[in-house]
């Protein structure tokens, strides 16, 4: 099945695709489609917005809902998972750099050539991992998540998953981001390309960033080139006296001192 076929496939009620003869050969073709990147769970519109793309995450969503539970043996022992997305194998051909120590990468994901993969990290099904990023150790790539490409998720960053509902947009981290150790990515937000993230930014869809270098306040999305660290601000409110709330803050723009702090060193790629 090409692409077109993939959507009109999954795009009926979920009766008739668990019902439909035709299902386990539309499945390896979804996941086919899906980790060489002709498919993608979400799309950046010419206006620049990101659009989830509702029929690739009903059809991963099929996915499980058609297969059972099965024992998936590993290097680290069995595991137990719907037999639809079980651990994605690679060759050398590839160019995936799969450091071993238990990373693993499901099905259904695709994972560029030049990725390097850092002990333990995780990568799920339907995220997108682009050229030239390192994912690394303790660090996760949720379900549908869009990482461009030379991004840096530094150790113990947490790149949320968004499967349900099928029209909600995934978390995307555009090109050359850094996002620092300890970060915490979900429910959609959109990291531009180049921004940076200080260990230990924690942003929703519904977080509150307010920009120290233009003025006032954004929501759901992190603006190209902006330097993000925690921040916090007092309570307001009758009983708000002496507490502080987090705040992540804009406090600068992307320069060459930050380029020199975030620098990648190409010899580990």
């Amino acid at each position: 099945m090409d692409s077109a076929e993939l959507q009109t496939f999954y795009s009926r009620p979920l009766e008739a695709i668990l019902s439909d003869p035709h299902g386990p050969e539309a499945h390896a073709a979804l996941l086919e489609a899906l980790e060489t990147g002709r498919v993608r769970a979400a799309l950046r519109r010419e206006d620049g917005a990101w659009e989830a793309q509702s029929w690739v995450k009903a059809a991963i969503l099929a996915g499980f809902r058609a297969t059972d539970l099965v024992e998936l043996p590993g290097a680290w022992g069995p595991a137990f998972d719907r037999a639809a997305f079980p651990p994605r194998p690679f060759t050398a051909a590839e160019g995936v750099r799969l450091v071993p120590g238990g990373s693993a990468v499901r099905r259904g994901a695709f994972v560029a050539p030049g990725v390097v993969l850092m002990p333990p990290a995780y990568v799920n099904v339907g995220a997108f991992v682009d050229a030239g990023t390192m994912v690394d150790s303790h660090a996760l790539v949720g379900s549908c998540a869009q990482i461009g490409r030379r991004v840096h998720l530094s150790a113990g960053a947490q790149v949320g998953g968004v499967l349900e509902p099928a029209g909600a947009r995934p978390v995307v981290v555009e090109d050359e981001a850094f996002v620092g150790g300890l970060c915490g990515l979900f429910e959609g937000v959109v990291v531009r390309r180049r921004a940076v993230l200080a260990p230990g930014v924690l942003l929703t869809g519904s977080t509150l960033i307010h920009d120290l270098v233009h003025g006032g306040t954004l929501r759901g999305e992190v603006p190209e080139g902006a330097v993000v660290v925690p921040g916090s601000r007092p309570a307001s409110g009758p009983h708000g006296q002496g507490i502080q709330l987090y705040a992540p803050c804009i406090v600068k723009l992307r320069d060459a001192r930050t380029n020199a702090a975030t620098a990648l060193e190409g010899a580990l790629r």
